[in-house]
């Protein structure tokens, strides 16, 4: 890569190469390395699925903050506050596909075929949250399981189904990714609204604020069908984001 080439890679890089400054738990890496105690996959594998793993995750968190309309991801500024949107979703989809580039040196003809049934997954995930979310449509509690085994799930099945193609055990590990991700998703839906370090290192009940049908929330507007008290201060919020919008693009 020439002198140029480089500058051009850091400056496309750059939205994502903040959110990577400072780690997360990266625990779809772990995961992957726990899985491999009965995969028994070549270490080199391995490490790229897991680099794989983790940029995808990475960067779909800018895509994430985005379309949630974020302010803070680990404590810090979101990255489109700093870049821009036009150069932030850029960025994530550059590295979609220097993610899909690595997974070709994997050298299997079915690498692309998880690596896009996976990805395809968990867009459709996060497509139906977002449309109840702007549609204020309130899930069943069914639905949104569905959703999150998609969207949560999708890479966590991603590397655990890259290295089921090295490995001499074809066993079906969907109940156990899906209970995983169902556990990861509700876990943070809770602690979105209770955490204290959550709302440290994102914002005060960002779900709640941004109208987002989050599990506990359909969980209280759905066994309380009388009582519409939830589901009107979603409601009323969106009015009121709506209102300050105008506002803001009248002045």
């Amino acid at each position: 890569m020439s002198e140029k080439q480089d500058v051009d890679e850091k400056i496309l890089l750059e939205p994502y190469n903040y959110i990577c400054q400072i780690p997360g738990k990266k625990v779809r890496t772990k995961l992957a390395a726990a899985f491999n105690c009965w995969l028994q996959i070549p270490d080199e594998k391995l490490k790229l699925i897991g680099e794989v793993t983790q940029m995808l995750h990475n960067a779909s968190l800018l895509i994430d903050d985005i379309e949630d309309n974020s302010n803070l991801r680990r404590g810090i500024p979101v990255a489109h506050n700093i870049y821009g949107v036009p150069q932030t979703i850029n960025s994530a989809n550059y590295v979609y596909f220097l993610g899909l580039e690595k997974v070709l040196q994997l050298n299997h003809p079915d690498c692309t075929k998880v690596f896009t049934a996976r990805l395809l997954e968990l867009h459709r995930g996060q497509g139906m949250d977002i449309y109840w979310r702007d549609a204020v449509v309130c899930p069943t509690e069914e639905e949104y399981k569905a959703m999150v085994i998609k969207k949560t799930g999708g890479l966590f099945g991603l590397a655990v189904g890259l290295m089921q193609l090295f490995s001499e055990c074809k066993k079906d590990f969907s109940p156990l990714l899906n209970a995983l991700g169902l556990y990861f998703q509700i876990r943070d839906d809770y602690a979105n609204l209770y955490s204290v370090e959550y709302h440290d290192n994102k914002s005060y009940c960002e779900d709640l604020t941004e109208g987002k049908f989050s599990f506990p929330i359909i969980h209280a507007i759905r066994s309380s069908k009388d009582n519409n008290q939830v589901i009107s201060i979603l409601v009323l919020w969106k009015i009121y984001i709506f209102v300050l919008h105008v506002v803001s693009c009248d002045s």
